[in-house]
C-alpha cells in the first residue's frame, strides 16, 4: 500500500511544479469563475489519459519507451527524446521556483536558493534508500502545499457559489487554458512518473490492474484537489477586482489573502512544489532512458544528478520568465497525444499485452483525449503561442 501511495504522491506533486501555480493563477485572472470549467474538463481528460497509460505499463511490464519501441522499431527513441527534452525545460522552471521558494522563506538570492535546493534533491538519490526516500518526501510535501493553500482559501473568501455555477455554465471557454493545464498534469514525462514508479516497486502484471487503476485515478485526484484548492484562493482575491503582480502571480495572491504571513506561507508552498517536481521530472525523464543500455541502467541515479545539475546550471546562467513557464505548460501538452497514442496502439499488440483485453470504453476514452489535444493543440499554437511569444 505504501508503494502506491508513493506512486500517486510522486505523479500528483510532479504536476504541482512552479508552472502548475503561475498557470493556475494567471488563468483564473483572466477568466475568474469560468476557470472552473477549464478545471473540469483538464480533470477529464487528464482521467482518460492516465488510466490507459497506467494500465497498459502495468500489463505489458515494460516502460513506455520500450512499449514504443515493440510498436514500431525506434519510435521507443523519438518518445523518449522528446521526454526527456520536455522534462529538462520544466526541470529548469522548477529549479527556478525551488530558488524563489527559498528566497521568499530565507532572503537568499534566488540562484543561491536553487543551489540549496538542488543539493537537498541531489542527496536524496544519493541515499541508500532512495526510492523510499522519495516517497516519503514527495507524501509530505503534497500535504504541506495543500494545508497551507487551504488556510489561503478560508482568509481569501472566494464567492463559491459563483465559482460551482461556472463550473458547469461558463462565461468564456479557452482552448489554451485546457491544454495547458492538461499538458501541466499529465503531459510530457508527468504522467509516466507514476506509472514506471510502479514497475520499480514491483506493482504490474493483470493482477494488480485494479490497484493500478485506483492509485491513476488517485493521484490526479489529489493533483487536481491542489488545483481546485488554489483556483478558489486566487478567485477570492480576483473577485475583489484586485490585480495580480504580472511578475508573480501565485506569490501576490497568498499575499494578498493573508498578508505578509501568506507570503511566507507563498514560500513553503513554492518551495514544497518546486523541490518534488525537480525530483520526479528527473527521475522520470531518466526512467526514459535507462533501458537502453545496461550502463544507463546500471548508473540511473548518477544520470538523475547530472540532470538536476545541469537543470540548476542553466537556470543559474539563463534564469526562467513567467511566459515560458505557460508556454512549456502549453508545449507539454502537445506530446500527450503522441505518447497516449502509441499507448493504445501498444494495448491490441499481443507480443506487448499478451492476451489482455483492454476495456473498449477506455480505448475510447483515451481516443477522445488524443483527438480533442491534438485539436487543441494544433489551435493552440496557430493562434495563441504567437501572443504568448510576444
Amino acid at each position: 500500500m505504501s508503494l502506491l501511495i508513493g506512486a500517486v504522491f510522486l505523479m500528483a506533486t510532479s504536476a504541482v511544479g512552479p508552472g502548475f501555480l503561475t498557470q493556475t493563477t494567471v488563468f483564473t485572472q483572466q477568466l475568474a469563475a469560468s476557470f472552473g470549467f477549464v478545471i473540469l474538463i483538464s480533470i477529464l481528460l487528464d482521467i482518460g489519459a492516465q488510466m490507459n497509460i497506467w494500465r497498459i505499463i502495468a500489463v505489458s511490464e515494460r516502460r513506455a519507451q520500450d512499449i514504443a519501441n515493440l510498436v514500431l522499431p525506434g519510435l521507443g527513441y523519438f518518445v523518449a527524446s522528446l521526454i526527456v527534452l520536455g522534462g529538462l525545460a520544466f526541470n529548469i522552471g522548477n529549479i527556478a521556483g525551488a530558488g524563489l521558494g527559498m528566497n521568499v522563506l530565507l532572503g537568499v538570492s534566488p540562484e543561491q536558493g536553487a543551489l540549496i535546493s538542488a543539493v537537498i534533491a541531489v542527496a536524496i538519490f544519493i541515499v541508500r534508500e532512495a526510492m523510499k526516500v522519495m516517497d516519503r518526501f514527495t507524501q509530505l510535501m503534497g500535504i504541506v502545499m495543500i494545508g497551507l493553500t487551504l488556510y489561503v482559501v478560508f482568509t481569501a473568501k472566494p464567492p463559491v457559489g459563483e465559482a460551482v455555477v461556472k463550473t458547469f455554465i461558463p462565461d468564456k471557454i479557452d482552448m489554451l487554458a485546457i491544454v495547458t493545464l492538461v499538458g501541466g498534469t499529465v503531459g510530457g514525462y508527468i504522467t509516466f512518473a507514476g506509472g514506471h514508479r510502479l514497475l520499480d516497486a514491483g506493482i504490474k502484471g493483470k493482477n494488480a490492474l485494479s490497484e493500478v487503476t485506483r492509485s491513476a485515478i488517485s493521484a490526479i485526484g489529489v493533483a487536481s484537489i491542489m488545483r481546485i484548492v488554489l483556483f478558489l484562493a486566487a478567485l477570492g482575491v480576483v473577485a475583489k477586482g484586485i490585480t495580480l503582480d504580472s511578475s508573480n502571480p501565485p506569490a501576490s495572491v497568498f499575499q494578498l489573502a493573508a498578508g505578509n504571513m501568506g507570503y511566507k506561507l507563498f514560500g513553503i508552498v513554492m518551495w514544497a512544489a518546486a523541490i518534488t517536481s525537480v525530483i520526479g521530472a528527473a527521475y522520470t525523464s531518466v526512467s526514459f532512458i535507462r533501458t537502453f543500455h545496461k550502463n544507463l541502467e546500471t548508473y540511473h541515479r548518477w544520470i538523475i544528478v547530472a540532470f538536476i545539475v545541469i537543470s540548476t546550471i542553466v537556470f543559474v546562467s539563463i534564469g526562467k520568465p513567467i511566459k515560458t513557464l505557460i508556454l512549456v505548460g502549453a508545449l507539454n501538452g502537445l506530446i500527450l497525444p503522441i505518447s497516449l497514442g502509441v499507448m493504445l496502439i501498444a494495448a491490441y499488440k499481443s507480443n506487448i499485452v499478451g492476451d489482455y483485453k483492454h476495456p473498449l470504453w477506455m480505448t475510447i476514452f483515451g481516443c477522445i483525449v488524443v483527438v480533442a489535444m491534438t485539436y487543441m493543440g494544433i489551435y493552440t499554437l496557430i493562434t495563441q503561442i504567437p501572443q504568448l511569444l510576444s
